[in-house]
């Protein structure tokens, strides 16, 4: 009777029941035995199996087991109990990895619970711990999205541990390399979720992104830079289109507050990183990006702005060649507005400099840097146009010339006092060349009218570059280096010239553009200021529209032009150098050497031959071989009545009859048609700016 008493006294009283060990859940019981005396001897692993047996039979219940269990671990926090904790939490990542019934998001909630308790200690062991236990979860596939859970908390604190500024090196090194799995974790476990979009929203990437950019900038700490870029990678992978502009942001964030844009190294291989990293039809988003960032700058320190389209050089180098949508003329418009406020800038800089009394250092490097700006510029489009695909470049080169002043309409970019040496740049070398198989796809009319405006210009290098731009357009066989230099060549079968029959839609380019094309040509060669290099190109365009667009109607044209250069030279109405005169009669020579050979006609090769033979003897300063060497001795002036010095109409009209030629077109004279739009006498009053320097890189 004594003992039913006692007994029943027990289980009436409270508090008394939880003294009896028998009489605890049972749930209670198995967590309790998991834990011996010592926790120096670990998790109990029997005892460890019991309890996930039970749970995976019992999953209702998961949630108390989780519930006590973060009871015990939150107590033994509080007591500095770290062994205690290091258990507890190993079995928590066994239960987890062993449950995946609907049943475990309860349990989830508690477990998420003493992850939290432990990244919010201040012991570096067991932030760490926190974290290894949270990574394990992240890898779990859940059966079933989560409607209400949130990551807000660890992505913050997680965060914070990426800027961990403990005093020790190694215990700093390990807090950091935590913060990223951390992250890592964060990132894998939501990015596929739908319910858990919210991560990409701009309160979350404002803190992923700059701590992971943080330890990658850290170069002294391999692990956690190392770590940290391959989190940037999977993070930027994983983007989708609408969470491009959220995840790019805090990158151009972190680079302006940092001051990472001179020198620009970091920023160069973050972008790097990113287009590598993202879906290739999203490229064009982060260069919009990088344009707009561009422009919110547009009155910063030059060489800012410099390192901001030496980025933006990168990205349209890695996207050139893939999908780049609708920005292709928002990049050269943008590109080609910031060139002309670095030159206004230059400019404006100049102008208050002369305004004073004195020039100094401070102007000087002012100006170098704007030429730093204008530079990369130039660079950038030459790079993005060289890279589009044929179309694409017929239509960058029509946007650029578009913006040069033509006769007769308003500036749309550069006004008539700009001026731009373009010896500040350096034309490319010839790569794989503009391919289009018509010349009226590749110089349709709006951009063969600007372009001829400035083969007018009175700078000789603005018409080198016009004549680079033809010559890469025209050489579709790439015989040009074959015709290097300008000279008498001896022997042109020698060359192995690469040639086709002309095609009826070049037929129909020419008789179109032909004369526009002899007129540039003609007045081209009469400028004062031509040097060796506007010679050469003169001659080599020549050649080339003689391989690639010459019908027998056009062949006879050439002759024309060339005798109407020869009898320009010798009647010198405009008062010409010397020099120029010569080198005119030269640049005649050496085409109608080449011309002759092309056309296979003996007769018209013995005449050249004659002439030629004559001038070695008798005025050697008459050809390419002489004129164009350092201190040729030039004659007072060029004697008309020597016909054996000169190519004579009738004799070559006369070799033209046999092989069928028009040989009656070659007596007309040959007389540039000078129209109100393309006047000589306007165009070479304006100077143009750096466009010109732009047009050889795409026009490759």
């Amino acid at each position: 009777l004594f003992f039913f008493l006692a007994h029943t006294f027990m289980f009436c009283v409270p508090g008394v029941c939880g003294c009896c060990g028998p009489l605890r859940p049972r749930y209670k019981r198995l967590v309790d035995n998991i834990f011996p005396e010592d926790p120096k001897d670990g998790l109990s692993k029997s005892d460890m199996e019991k309890l996930t047996f039970y749970a995976v039979s019992a999953p209702e219940k998961l949630d108390r087991i989780g519930a006590y269990l973060a009871e015990r671990l939150s107590r033994d926090v509080v007591r500095h109990r770290y062994g205690y904790v290091v258990i507890a939490m190993e079995a928590l990542d066994q239960l987890l990895m062993a449950c995946h019934s609907q049943s475990i998001k309860p349990f989830v909630e508690s477990f998420l619970h003493m992850v939290a308790k432990l990244l919010e200690s201040r012991e570096p062991d067991l932030q760490v711990l926190g974290t290894n236990s949270f990574v394990k979860f992240a890898n779990i596939e859940e059966d079933t999205p989560s409607y209400h859970r949130r990551y807000d908390f660890f992505v913050s604190q997680f965060s914070a541990m990426c800027h961990s500024t403990h005093e020790d090196p190694e215990t700093r090194t390990r807090i950091r390399v935590a913060g990223i799995k951390g992250l890592q974790g964060v990132v894998r476990k939501t990015v596929n979720d739908e319910l858990q979009a919210i991560i990409w929203e701009p309160q979350h990437m404002d803190k992923l992104i700059p701590s992971m950019l943080f330890n990658m900038q850290d170069d002294g700490e391999e692990n956690p830079a190392s770590l940290a870029e391959s989190c940037f990678r999977e993070l930027l992978g994983r983007a989708a289109y609408g969470n491009m502009n959220n995840a790019v942001r805090p990158v151009l964030v972190h680079l302006d507050n940092h001051r990472l844009w001179e020198p620009n190294e970091f920023a160069v291989s973050c972008f790097r990183i990113i287009m590598y990293s993202i879906q290739a039809q999203h490229s064009h988003h982060v260069i919009q990006q990088v344009l707009g960032h561009l422009d919110t700058h547009n009155k910063n320190t030059p060489r800012m702005r410099a390192g901001i389209v030496q980025v933006l050089l990168e990205t349209v180098a890695i996207a050139a060649k893939g999908s780049v949508g609708p920005t292709v003329l928002e990049v050269f418009n943008t590109l080609l507005k910031h060139l002309r406020m670095s030159v206004d800038f230059e400019l404006g800089e100049n102008s208050r400099r002369n305004s004073g009394a004195s020039v100094s250092s401070s102007g000087r490097v002012k100006e170098s840097e704007e030429r730093i700006v204008q530079n990369a510029i130039i660079q950038t489009i030459g790079f993005f146009g060289g890279n589009l695909p044929d179309y694409q470049r017929a239509e960058v080169m029509m946007f650029i010339m578009g913006k040069v002043p033509v006769y007769g309409t308003p500036f749309t970019l550069i006004t008539s006092t700009l001026t731009f040496p373009p010896d500040t740049f350096d034309v490319p070398q010839v790569t794989s060349g503009f391919k289009s198989k018509t010349m009226v796809a590749a110089l349709p009319a709006p951009f063969l009218d600007p372009l001829f405006s400035i083969s007018l210009m009175e700078d000789c290098e603005l018409r080198q570059l016009v004549l680079e731009i033809l010559l890469n357009i025209i050489d579709r066989h790439d015989n040009r280096a074959k015709l290097r230099g300008i000279r008498i060549i001896p022997n042109v079968a020698a060359l192995k010239i690469k040639r086709e029959k002309i095609s009826k839609q070049d037929v129909g380019f020419m008789k179109k553009h032909g004369q526009q094309l002899y007129r540039h040509i003609y007045l081209g060669c009469k400028e004062e200021d031509n040097g060796h290099k506007n010679f050469e190109l003169l001659f080599t365009t020549l050649a080339v529209l003689t391989i690639e667009l010459a019908n027998e109607e056009v062949v006879v044209d050439l002759i024309r032009l060339a005798l109407a250069l020869q009898d320009m030279s010798l009647a010198n109405e405009e008062n010409m150098p010397m020099v120029i005169r010569c080198g005119i009669m030269a640049l005649v020579a050496a085409y109608l050497n080449f011309l002759s050979q092309m056309i296979a006609n003996p007769a018209f090769c013995q005449h050249v031959s004659k002439v030629i033979e004559m001038r070695n003897l008798e005025a050697p300063y008459l050809l390419p071989e002489h004129i164009f060497r350092e201190k040729c001795p030039l004659p007072n002036c060029l004697e008309k009545e020597d016909r054996s010095l000169y190519f004579q109409t009738v004799d070559l009209a006369e070799c033209l009859v046999a092989p069928g030629y028009n040989a009656e077109r070659l007596s007309i004279p040959y007389v540039p048609q000078v129209t109100g739009k393309h006047s000589f006498v306007d165009r070479r009053k304006h100077r143009w700016g750096g466009l010109g320097s732009v047009l050889p890189f795409i026009s490759q």
